[in-house]
């Protein structure tokens, strides 16, 4: 009996394909099944197609009918073989820190291996997340959350079942990483079931020149001022900028590019300046670099961003909003859309800037929502699901739509129900999430996430864009 194939639930087989696609080959008359000693299980149906799912799993598997990738054929298959065989009981007492080095190199080749090593060595933070059944007894399988994608393990001890969401040329590197996040995970808290924790890389203390010289340009500010500060800097923000970014020091790159924002707005006399969001950048950039050469409780590669990609892009992806924050100021209007992705669990921001006519009194919220964005309305971006296969996630979590042709996406009103979403993002107590904000470190050397800068001098209500779950009185959302 195939293991393997008799662990495949419905939810498992539309992560692998989709979600249509399961549901036509549930449609679908079972095919005749037989199964050779060397466990390939075939099925054939009356019209004369035939499948194959070979020992190496469902991703080896052919099909007559011509199709590209796994068909329905396929799907049916699997299913009529499940109906055939007795149901095996649900092995929870697993780790995927239980695949060998061995393994890894059957299952994805030398190279790919050999290339996962090389991220090792700049190393990387991971999430380990244990599997966990329901009260329902749904079980959930155990994932990894890399910094660029997430990796779960779908069906126990079967490796290539695997499933990232990375793009196809790094997706096996990225099954290898999580492979070692595990096994390191199971090292250190074997009994909990999330783990959070940096793998590889260099130890604590290691000089990094960058750095320095960001803190240091940082430090000519504080004493210099913002209205001493001369023309010449710009070159010096372009070369520490450029040593940041070819070290993969992605937190202080972002910082600096607020910091040199901030300068610019206050030369500009706008009110994106504030001199607390100056003051709290300069603080910024010498507070990473510290925590970084002393080796804290907060891994370095957190504290400098080094684990993640400049940009990714992603695979058909589907983001829920859950609403938009809109602001301006004299001379422009702002709006960050709230996506979640609710495989990954985690929450994109859509950011756009309108600039306003110097003798323009504003937006209203009917008008700022009808203003275009990403090919579509904002009002329909904050209200609706968005299912794309051009987006691009950048190091923040800010999300990028490129615009093209061939990769399309589509944008369907919500329904509101926000209680599929995953627990990463729900809130269930108020309780227990301020006893974990209050176990974060200190905002300045948190990995960063897009926030707005300055100070806007007004809030614009959006009402379209939260009518259907805010409870504010009306015209005061924000």
């Amino acid at each position: 009996m195939r293991a393997d194939l008799s662990a495949l639930t419905q939810d498992t087989l539309a992560t692998l394909t989709n979600r249509g696609l399961v549901k036509r080959a549930a449609k679908e008359p079972f095919p005749v099944v037989t199964e050779d000693p060397d466990g390939t299980v075939r099925g054939s149906l009356a019209d004369g197609t035939s499948s194959v799912i070979p020992p190496a799993g469902l991703g080896a598997a052919t099909c007559t009918c011509g199709a590209a990738g796994t068909c329905r054929h396929v799907l049916a298959l699997v299913l009529a073989y499940q109906a055939g065989s007795a149901q095996p009981a649900v092995e929870h007492d697993w780790s995927p820190g239980d695949f060998t080095d061995d393994q890894l190199i059957a299952q994805l080749g030398d190279r790919v291996v050999a290339g996962a090593r090389l991220a090792f060595r700049r190393g990387f933070a991971a999430r380990v997340r244990r599997g966990t059944t329901a009260f329902d007894g749904t079980a959930e399988p155990p994932r990894v959350e890399l910094p660029a994608c997430t990796v779960r393990f779908l069906v126990p001890r079967e490796l290539g079942y695997a499933s990232s969401d990375a793009r196809p040329e790094t997706a096996a590197e990225s099954v290898a990483l999580a492979v070692w996040a595990c096994r390191l995970a199971d090292e250190r808290s074997p009994l909990s079931s999330e783990v959070h924790l940096e793998v590889g890389g260099a130890p604590a203390g290691t000089n990094l020149p960058a750095l320095t010289a960001a803190a240091d340009l940082a430090g000519d500010i504080l004493l210099g001022g913002a209205s001493n500060v001369g023309i010449g800097l710009g070159a010096a923000f372009a070369t520490v900028r450029r040593d940041l970014d070819a070290a993969d020091l992605r937190w202080p790159v972002l910082a600096l590019d607020d910091l040199s924002a901030q300068l610019d707005a206050y030369a500009a006399r706008t009110a994106r300046y504030t001199p607390e969001r100056l003051a709290e950048l300069v603080t910024e950039l010498h507070a990473r670099q510290r925590a970084a050469g002393h080796g804290g409780a907060t891994p370095r590669s957190r504290v400098l961003g080094t684990e993640e990609a400049a940009e990714t892009r992603l695979r058909q992806v589907r983001l829920s909003s859950v609403g938009a924050r809109v602001s301006a100021t004299a001379d422009e209007c702002s709006a960050e859309v709230y996506l979640v992705d609710a495989g990954s669990g985690t929450v994109l921001v859509l950011g756009h800037r309108w600039p306003l006519a110097s003798d323009s009194a504003g937006l209203t919220g009917a008008e700022l929502a009808e203003r275009r964005l990403a090919g579509s309305t904002l009002g329909a971006l904050a209200t609706g699901n968005i299912v794309t296969e051009s987006a691009v996630r950048l190091a923040s979590r800010a999300l990028r739509l490129a615009g093209n042709r061939v990769a399309r996406t589509t944008i369907s009103p919500s329904s509101g129900a926000w209680d599929a979403l995953p627990d990463t993002v729900l809130v269930h107590s108020l309780d227990k999430l301020a006893a974990e904000l209050d176990g974060r470190p200190p905002r300045v050397i948190r990995p960063r996430v897009p926030q707005r800068s300055g100070r806007p001098e007004r809030s614009v209500p959006l009402s379209r864009c939260c009518r259907r779950w805010c409870t504010a009185a009306p015209g005061t959302c924000r």
